[in-house]
């Protein structure tokens, strides 16, 4: 999850863009946005320049930094994550807001509709709910005997959390499996998690979509080889660091959206124009080499239909 926004400058006469970034952490895939921003006429260093914050997973600081970009009346704010994007449409109803959310943001109140978003957002949907059940499915495909499955979500991330367990609890139902729900949303919290999950027995950890977890994954490939614990997660980046496997949408698409809808409204073009784009491109992960130090053969139908498999 990040935030930044960008204001013209009245000491160049050519209006330089200052755009300030809020952020849980400098996510890679970060230079999608300035690639992107570059295809618009935006370079960092020339007529762009970047500054960094970090939230380190506190939620609550938002509505301070949000404070502060709409005090100085910056030009747009981006925003990738749910939770930073309504702090944002909370803090202004005028600065031009481009999110990328991973929920529908019509039913976020971001939005009046896709096609005419209206008001001062637009932006990225790419879907991080709506895979729950597919993600849930495909771990039951690759460890069927997996039986009890934690859930762990960031009760900071109140409406992803919830939806998570929702739809959690649905496929679970479907699948005939148990789901214990845990929360973290510090990194103290996180290893609680996993005392409980081992504790309680559980059989594999689904890790739910959030950009503090995103941050924390070298703790959760540490702590999942330990435990020797089957996980799956939200996008590849889990995968490519030691997780056994993922499946959500292309995370890098996502941002190179941001980018170009950022750059477009810092050219003039307005939010409420500009319908919000869904995400088609989804990625599903495998890792060999954390699946043979579990133990898990991977069925060679979920090799086949994988889109990376890292050895």
């Amino acid at each position: 999850m990040a935030a930044y926004g960008a204001r013209t400058a009245d000491d160049n006469a050519g209006g330089w863009i200052r755009p300030r970034w809020v952020g849980q952490h400098v996510h890679p895939t970060c230079r999608g946005v300035s690639e992107r921003l570059n295809e618009t006429g935006y370079f960092e260093g020339q007529n762009v320049a970047v500054e960094y914050h970090w939230l380190e997973g506190q939620y609550n600081r938002l509505p301070q930094l949000m404070a502060d970009l709409v005090r100085r009346q910056v030009a747009v704010i981006a925003t990738p994550g749910n939770v930073t994007t309504a702090a944002a449409k909370a803090a202004t109803a005028t600065i031009p807001i481009v999110f990328g959310v991973g929920d529908n943001p019509v039913k976020l109140g971001l939005v009046a509709s896709l096609a005419h978003p209206g008001g001062n957002a637009t932006g990225i949907n790419f879907f991080s709910q709506e895979v729950v059940a597919k993600r849930l499915r495909l771990l039951h495909e690759l460890v069927p005997k997996a039986v009890r499955v934690a859930v762990l979500v960031n009760p900071a991330n109140t409406a992803v959390a919830e939806n998570t367990v929702r739809d959690a609890q649905q496929a679970a139902d479907a699948l005939g499996l148990q789901i214990q729900v845990h929360n973290a949303s510090t990194i103290p919290e996180i290893d609680a998690a996993f005392a409980a999950l081992s504790r309680e027995h559980d059989d594999a950890l689904f890790v739910a979509a959030d950009a503090f977890f995103v941050s924390r994954r070298g703790q959760f490939a540490t702590l999942t080889a330990r435990d020797r614990v089957p996980a799956t997660y939200p996008d590849r980046d889990f995968v490519a660091g030691g997780g056994l496997v993922s499946y959500g949408a292309d995370i890098l698409d996502m941002f190179h959206g941001v980018g170009i809808y950022t750059g477009k409204v810092l050219q003039g073009t307005k939010p409420a124009d500009m319908p919000v784009q869904q995400t088609t491109k989804f990625e599903f992960t495998l890792n060999l080499q954390t699946a043979r130090a579990l133990g898990i053969e991977i069925p060679s139908g979920l090799l086949a239909i994988a889109d990376e498999v890292i050895e």
